[in-house]
């Protein structure tokens, strides 16, 4: 879809989209027919709720012109301009509208905000249609081009700097995370993340041999049930100083997960094509921030696996050692992500000694227990990462909240044959899962663990996203990036 910035409205034909704030529509203003379109919006109970919306009909100087009114409550300048641009795309991309043109002249936006339209516009309009080949007209989107009015001079220039950068990662993540588990597997993932080598950054590939020469074998322990062979993707963007310690940022990537030996329920085992959502928003991520030439050291790995039943899978019971060193008691195949986690987190530790590593992983069903759909859980013992972690949550939309880690819980994926089982109680399965990442994080790295389960794949839409893959991570790790790295 076309992002077009502009100082007034255009002529010709298109939808007028005007934002009202507690009752304050100053876009309404130039309506002829202002009185009528009052009593119609009142006939709908509009009152400018955020993300509500009203329609009406006038006549602009003899072109009979929709005008949807949005409502954008008492949010912050951020927030109301993506229910802005969201809930307007999602209300006119299949309406036979071919041309938004949002409006908020007089509404006090800066050009962030109006560039914030564009983006939340951009989200939210994604659709992947590739396997559709009978689509009916009335479920087509028409709508091509979305002209932001009154943002200021400055409002495509940031878009253009900043934001769009964004929506193309977030895309990329989504359609990693779409595609079905035949099309992404671990090679194939690899094969779609090198042209990102043409924005400037730097690819590693390691396959099964290599990473049995490490020594991996908890990760190998999860591929060798599949004819996949597993990959291990690097990817280096370096905007910062020479020599500085990087960030590295690394991704869940079981491209399906059937549970292996302990296998999943047919029933909804679709979904775990999406097990590989972490890998996928840290994919993205790398791109956002390549695009825009972010001014930091980042390390994007992605651990990428197929967990499969087989003659040759992994059992109940075995016991594989890490690259760590450290061995692991398999208790349940299907805790296989923290097994992938524990080799990739080792890997990058020793090869390119990152200051910080933030893991993003759909790891536990124990978590959607714990958060729903609403939040992703965020384990750290570092405050300062915490709260950075939460600051960048917060502007970015990709929400987390809190969980605790503690010895007590620790304690409870002891082995009595190997170092550690990779499964505790059914009781706070979440968190041993995380206390067991957090033995292969080395002293002194401040480490972080994101379980977001809940948050890869929506079942109803949103501001930003239709139903399906949400892109989650992509912003998150953006705005982290952006407020705590680049200086």
């Amino acid at each position: 879809m076309k992002i077009e910035f502009a100082d007034a409205r255009p002529t010709g034909d298109y939808a007028l989209v005007l934002p009202s704030a507690d009752g304050n529509r100053p876009g309404a203003a130039s309506l002829s027919d202002l009185d009528k379109i009052e009593a119609t919006l009142r006939r709908q109970r509009f009152e400018g709720e955020a993300g509500s919306a009203a329609e009406a009909f006038t006549d602009d100087g003899g072109t009979a012109r929709r005008v949807l009114f949005v409502g954008i409550g008492s949010n912050s300048a951020g927030e109301a301009a993506e229910k802005l641009g969201g809930t307007a795309v999602s209300r006119l991309l299949k309406s036979g509208e071919k041309h938004a043109v949002i409006d908020v002249t007089g509404m006090g936006f800066d050009a962030d905000a109006a560039a914030r339209i564009a983006l939340a516009a951009s989200l939210r309009s994604w659709r992947y249609d590739r396997y559709h080949t009978k689509t009916k007209d009335k479920q087509k989107p028409t709508l091509e081009t979305v002209t932001i009015v009154g943002g200021g001079a400055d409002a495509d220039e940031r878009w253009t700097s900043r934001w769009q950068a964004v929506s193309l990662g977030v895309a990329f993540a989504r359609t990693l995370v779409t595609e079905p588990p035949n099309i992404v597997y671990p090679e194939s993932f690899v094969d779609l993340c090198r042209p990102l080598s043409e924005l400037g950054i730097e690819i590693e590939v390691l396959d099964g041999a290599q990473m049995t020469e490490l020594g991996m074998g908890a990760l190998l322990g999860v591929a060798q049930g599949s004819v996949r062979d597993p990959r291990m993707l690097v990817m280096h963007w370096n905007g910062g100083a020479d020599g500085g310690a990087p960030t590295a940022f690394v991704g869940k990537g079981v491209t399906f997960d059937t549970g292996g030996i302990s296998i999943k329920p047919a029933q909804g085992m679709e979904a775990m094509k999406w097990d590989m959502a972490g890998a996928g928003g840290v994919a993205g991520a790398m791109l956002a921030l390549a695009s825009r030439k972010a001014k930091a050291n980042v390390i994007g790995i992605c651990g990428l696996v197929e967990n499969m039943p087989s003659g040759t899978a992994q059992r109940p019971s075995d016991v594989v050692t890490s690259m760590s060193g450290q061995t692991v008691e398999v208790i349940n195949t299907d805790a296989e992500g923290r097994l992938v986690l524990a080799d990739a987190i080792t890997f990058v530790q020793r090869t390119y000694k990152p200051a910080t590593i933030v893991d993003f992983a759909t790891l536990t069903g124990a978590i959607l227990i714990s958060l729903g759909h609403e939040f992703a859980g965020l384990f750290t013992p570092d405050d300062e990462l915490a709260d950075r972690l939460m600051a960048a949550a917060a502007t970015s939309g990709d929400k987390l909240w809190r969980m605790p880690l503690g010895e007590s819980f620790d304690r409870l994926i002891d082995s009595p044959i190997a170092d550690m089982k990779n499964v505790g109680p059914r009781e706070g399965g979440s968190i041993t899962a995380a206390q067991f990442i957090k033995r292969f994080v080395d002293d002194g790295v401040k480490w972080a663990h994101v379980d977001m389960a809940g948050k890869a794949w929506s079942e109803k839409p949103s501001d930003t996203y239709d139903k399906g893959a949400t892109g989650f991570g992509v912003r998150l790790i953006d705005s982290f990036v952006a407020d705590h790295l680049e200086r």
